[in-house]
């Protein structure tokens, strides 16, 4: 490589966080069954088809049709298709290629040669099999070009494409906008009355299994534990997909004593990952009760907002305590009563803090009063935040403190 040298790269890696995007000067074009790999000869196929007869025969019937001097890598989704269907998805690359090819001679640096296809496209090239029976889309233009790239890579599967104009929303008529809302939150219930608690750090992902309103006696605790653990790693497995976590992911099972329990979990969780299409690695769980899982990361993790930071605390999960607001009230209440001299006050608060300074005989409105002989009237504002107060006169106008 030279300055200022102009060359042709991918993007194989979203910027995620702080981190840039990752570029490679080694070439790719997925398509549905197949990878066309540009400047090379080999023919390789994914470890995730287990026959060997299999193998065999894809290696034969691509090395038969593949272009000179490209490379094809053969997609799991390929075990059991025909030549033409092979055939047809090679074709689809190579002309992508050439048409790419044709633009470089006029391009500039930063510009884009080839282009993925959009995202709903590129979800259906990778996840549309036999069982999908029901594509419904809500947007005309959208329809239209699900249609078209149907009709292109899976042609018998056209006529499940369906436009929707009901009055209301998809998402509502078909109830997935509860389950976003349900799957995407820092609590996420699983069979039998556990839940998970999924947090997530700049360094890993965190996720502690809980029994909840599971059996806890001693003599049920063991098959408790390991019952609401492989509800857990189905489960987790899942979310994992759902929100596209990647990285580091630990995991917190509920402890259990016996080690052929440990590896019950550790197989059932290497079995529910099995149709993760992402690259992943799974340690048996440690003698603390702990899982680590490595899964690749190509892109931002999916995040559904389904909270707001709270006005009170501000997010920090903690507000003033009562002892200290009521003592930066009993300043200002002096401040007032003795410098500014003020008569008829009354004090607004939230009726959290009504309660702290009238509950017993001897509350601290009570003791206002034997200290400076007057009389201070308190209301309840449930308007107001739990640390908020308003001084008032008696037009039940607010006093500027001076």
């Amino acid at each position: 490589l030279t300055r200022n040298q102009k060359i042709l790269v991918q993007v194989v890696k979203e910027p995620i966080s702080t981190k840039g995007p990752r570029l490679s000067c080694e070439l790719s074009l997925a398509g549905r069954y197949v990878v066309l790999v540009p400047f090379s000869d080999s023919v390789s196929v994914s470890k995730k088809i287990t026959s060997s007869e299999e193998r065999k025969r894809l290696v034969r019937l691509v090395k038969s049709i593949k272009p000179e001097n490209f490379g094809v890598i053969i997609r799991t989704v390929a075990e059991g298709k025909d030549v033409a269907s092979l055939h047809n998805d090679l074709n689809q690359l190579y002309e992508n290629w050439q048409a790419g090819i044709k633009k470089l001679k006029t391009a500039k640096p930063g510009d884009v040669i080839i282009g993925e296809v959009n995202k709903t496209s590129s979800i259906l090239r990778d996840v549309l099999n036999e069982s999908f029976d029901s594509i419904v889309i809500d947007d005309k233009k959208m329809y239209e070009e699900i249609k078209a790239y149907t009709r292109k890579i899976a042609p018998e599967k056209e006529k499940i494409v369906k436009y929707y104009n009901g009055k209301a929303k998809l998402f509502e008529s078909y109830g997935v906008e509860k389950q976003i809302k349900m799957l995407f939150g820092r609590s996420v219930s699983i069979k039998g009355g556990g839940y998970l608690i999924i947090e997530h750090t700049e360094a890993l992902h965190v996720i502690d299994v809980n029994s909840g309103n599971k059996s806890n006696s001693e003599a049920n605790q063991e098959a408790t534990a390991l019952a609401v653990n492989l509800e857990a790693a189905a489960e987790i497995a899942r979310q994992l997909r759902l929100r596209d976590m990647g990285g580091i992911i630990v995991i917190d099972f509920i402890d259990m004593r016996k080690a052929e329990n440990k590896k019950l979990v550790y197989q059932r969780m290497k079995e529910e990952m099995k149709e993760d299409r992402s690259k992943f690695t799974i340690l048996p769980l440690s003698k603390f009760g702990l899982m680590q899982i490595t899964r690749q990361r190509v892109r931002p993790e999916v995040n559904i907002t389904t909270s707001e930071k709270c006005p009170t605390c501000n997010g920090t999960g903690k507000i003033t305590a009562s002892i200290l607001v009521a003592e930066q009230i009993e300043n200002t209440l002096k401040h007032l009563l003795v410098d500014q001299n003020e008569k008829d006050i009354t004090l607004a608060v939230h009726p959290y803090l009504y309660a702290y300074f009238t509950k017993g005989i001897k509350s601290i409105r009570m003791q206002w009063f034997l200290k400076y002989h007057k009389w201070v009237k308190l209301i309840e504002d449930s308007s107001l935040a739990i640390t908020e107060y308003k001084f008032l006169n008696k037009e039940l106008e607010v006093i500027e403190v001076d």
